[in-house]
């Protein structure tokens, strides 16, 4: 196995066996759902503002502390910024650029995206050679080594799974605004 098959593996392993299993059954309830006030998520756009129909909320400088953000809005992350960018300028292809990414309405629209993106990724990765993982992409602004750049989309990749899994946790134990916990009895 090459040293990008071990790469793109480490990877695959974990979308196969975690992340893509656990998002099988996404209802668009569940993917809009913010289990706490002032969520960052996906929204509609107002018609008047532009083409796109949903955008993703986002500030600059991003407050302190951050928001807690929904399914919609941390699965747009990973397709976007986590892949969409690098899958552009890393692999060729379309350039994606988050103020005119078509963002999801819908929780099955999601998936879609991040399936092709993460396809795309994958794929790239596995093409790459030992040169090619040792000195900085031609183009974006990283200038680490690919390696340590394939490695940084590995760990955000699962560090934002882990986020989304622990969303569908908490969602199916939510009753209404309130999060029932170990002192909280369960509705009937």
């Amino acid at each position: 196995m090459t040293r990008s098959e071990r790469l793109a593996e480490q990877l695959d392993w974990y979308w196969c066996k975690n992340l893509r299993p656990r998002l099988e059954g996404l209802t668009d309830e569940e993917y809009f759902w913010e289990p706490v006030r002032d969520c960052w998520s996906i929204r509609r756009r107002d018609t008047s503002a532009g083409p796109r129909e949903w955008t993703m909320d986002f500030a600059s400088p991003e407050p302190v502390p951050a928001p807690v953000t929904t399914i919609a809005w941390r699965l747009a992350h990973i397709i976007v910024s986590c892949l969409g960018y690098r899958v552009g300028w890393y692999f060729g292809g379309r350039e994606v650029d988050s103020e005119t990414f078509p963002y999801a309405g819908t929780a099955d629209e999601a998936l879609k995206q991040l399936d092709e993106m993460y396809g795309r990724w994958n794929a790239g990765v596995r093409e790459l050679s030992d040169a090619d993982l040792e000195k900085p992409p031609g183009a974006g602004p990283e200038r680490f080594p690919m390696e340590n750049r394939i490695l940084h989309v590995n760990r955000e990749l699962i560090h934002h799974g882990g986020e989304i899994s622990l969303l569908r946790d908490l969602y199916l134990r939510h009753t209404g605004d309130v999060l029932s916990g170990p002192s909280s009895p369960r509705p009937r």
